[in-house]
């Protein structure tokens, strides 16, 4: 979606360490988006990084200034700022593989990930020498449950309500083969050999327990590119990103994430401290998006397209400026149309719905009529997807006007567990229930 935070500049703080303050912004757009968040994107100087208030998370002295800790209170990967690199994968349990077989998969996993994001060996694998000279690069990787695995596990009583099928939207276009899938992958890195390294040996590690559904890689910015003005751009050249929740603003952590006491909030209690990912490919039509003008591609936005300041903004203004939704034309028309992308996904125009979006650009070549198969693998986490990514892409299909040059053409519906301690693995208090 357009309105999208991108983590672009320099990079001077601690990762983890942006966990620690609450509060959101609100909903933005959720047809497109490149980005994460605006903030600084600096690989901490010093490795003793933190999770969440009271994670507890451990020092890693030894760490250099890439890694990102894999152990702590909410996994790795979701309030980081955004990496270059994607490897997104869907799995299903081969036939037989039960409980027992899932907890010895996310162990070797999670033992593996830990071990990667800190630039080490993954256990269980001798001949692994791939990526060791990159160093951690800023790894993460975050696992989730999709609905289908609770069943396979023998866990339907532990299925949260909130896992319920995403409804049909009027522009799905979606291939089955490349939805949904009993576990969810998502590594991220800032060295493309390092993220495909770490699917790589995730894969290699599953083999007689899961196997993949569909896979997907996307892009974004290198790191230390400092794009002017502020965030990056998506494949329609628009500025992407301005207006994602960020952390340190009011009402972030409940919105991410499951409250600690996740039965209060009407969730099970495995899932404190874990947010639901909604996984998108959304194909652009980029080739009928360049026809148009310039002057339509705006108004389709809201935004000006050289410097990502709202159409309602005065002289001087820029991506920053507030969006002024009640400004007005001097010939009375609306500032920001009324079928405006920023406008129909505003958190006013949601009830204040909201989600954090970490999407990433793909491109996989030409589909056979010659037009670019490019777009967005569009990522969000929230709390709760059916107070988050429905409300809001219910009203885009209905009213926005971003919505005719795009396609979704894949989905998914994951639970990602809180985090692991350094002794235990993802999904223990799921799978030891």
């Amino acid at each position: 979606m357009t309105d999208e935070d991108s983590t672009t500049g320099p990079r001077t703080v601690s990762r983890r360490r942006l966990l620690g303050a609450a509060g959101v912004g609100g909903a933005a757009g959720i047809a497109l988006g490149v980005g994460g968040y605006a903030l600084a994107d600096a690989r901490s100087n010093s490795a003793a990084t933190q999770g969440g208030s009271g994670s507890g998370r451990a020092a890693l002295t030894s760490l250099g200034a890439d890694a990102v800790p894999f152990h702590g209170t909410h996994q790795a990967g979701i309030v980081e700022p955004m990496q270059s690199t994607l490897h997104a994968t869907a799995f299903d349990l081969t036939a037989g593989t039960g409980r027992p077989g899932l907890v010895s998969l996310m162990k070797r996993w999670s033992a593996a990930a830990g071990a990667m994001a800190e630039g080490r060996k993954p256990p269980g694998l001798t001949d692994d020498q791939v990526a060791l000279d990159a160093g951690p690069s800023s790894l993460t990787v975050t696992f989730g449950f999709g609905a289908s695995v609770f069943a396979k596990a023998g866990l339907t009583a532990q299925l949260p309500s909130q896992l319920a099928p995403l409804p049909p939207f009027p522009e799905d276009r979606l291939d089955r083969a490349r939805c949904d899938g009993d576990l969810w992958v998502q590594v991220c890195a800032d060295d493309p050999l390092v993220a495909y390294h770490a699917m790589r040996t995730l894969q290699r590690l599953a083999a007689g327990q899961a196997a993949p559904r569909w896979q997907m890689t996307g892009f974004s910015r290198a790191p230390g590119a400092t794009p002017k003005p502020m965030t990056a751009r998506n494949l329609m050249g628009q500025i992407d990103g301005t207006n994602n929740p960020k952390p340190g603003s009011s009402g972030f952590d409940t919105t991410v994430f499951v409250p600690g006491n996740a039965t209060a909030a009407g969730q099970p209690s495995w899932m404190a401290g874990g947010s639901y990912a909604v996984f998108r490919r959304i194909r652009m039509l980029l080739d009928t998006w360049d026809q148009q003008s310039l002057d339509l591609q705006q108004r389709t936005v809201g935004r000006r397209k050289d410097n990502g300041a709202p159409l309602s903004g005065g002289p001087g203004s820029t991506e920053t400026t507030t969006v002024d939704l009640d400004a007005f034309n001097s010939d009375g028309s609306l500032a920001i149309p009324g079928d405006a992308h920023i406008r129909v996904a505003a958190a006013a125009s949601n009830q204040g719905a909201a989600m954090l979006r970490r999407g990433y650009s793909y491109h996989d070549g030409y589909r056979p009529d010659g037009a670019p198969d490019a777009g967005l693998l569009f990522i969000a986490f929230q709390a709760d997807p059916m107070n988050g990514f429905v409300p809001v892409q219910r009203k885009l299909a209905r009213g926005d006007a971003l919505s005719r040059f795009l396609v979704h053409e894949s989905s998914g519906l994951y639970a990602v567990p809180g985090g692991a301690s350094a002794a235990g693995y993802v999904g223990q208090a799921l799978l030891e229930s």
